[in-house]
């Protein structure tokens, strides 16, 4: 298996991020799940959806829990309904939240993502033999 070329350039490497396309973003919304979560479904990440509750590891609203009201595939951004902050005009607004900030602690499962995560434990299951 040959390794992909990459440059070591940051600016190259900001451009790729950037320049993605939308599909490719997915990857980037996994989010880190609570520890009992972990040892439920014996993954590590997962990637955000709607209605999921997280909770903000980092930042302006640390250690709120919250839940996801939108998620941006371009931004690679989420959108949770206690990340609010009151504009000079009186509306509020939902700040973006980067999913590296982020902890899962309960997941929004309905049959397709229950199947993602049988098959991805299956493929760890498989990697380990």
């Amino acid at each position: 298996m040959t390794k992909k070329v990459s440059s070591k350039s940051p600016g190259k490497q900001r451009k790729k991020l950037y320049s993605s396309p939308i599909h490719a973003n997915k990857n980037r919304l996994k989010c880190r799940l609570d520890e009992f979560l972990q040892e439920e479904y014996g993954l590590r990440s997962i990637v955000v959806k709607t209605g999921d509750l997280v909770k903000i590891m980092r930042g302006q609203f640390r250690d709120t829990e919250g839940k996801v009201i939108r998620v941006s595939y371009t931004d690679v951004r989420v959108y949770l309904d206690s990340a609010i902050v009151a504009k000079a005009d009186g509306k509020e607004v939902n700040i973006p939240i980067h999913p590296s900030n982020l902890m899962l602690v309960k997941l929004e499962l309905d049959d397709e993502r229950k199947q993602l995560i049988e098959s991805k434990v299956m493929m760890v299951a498989e990697s380990e033999d």
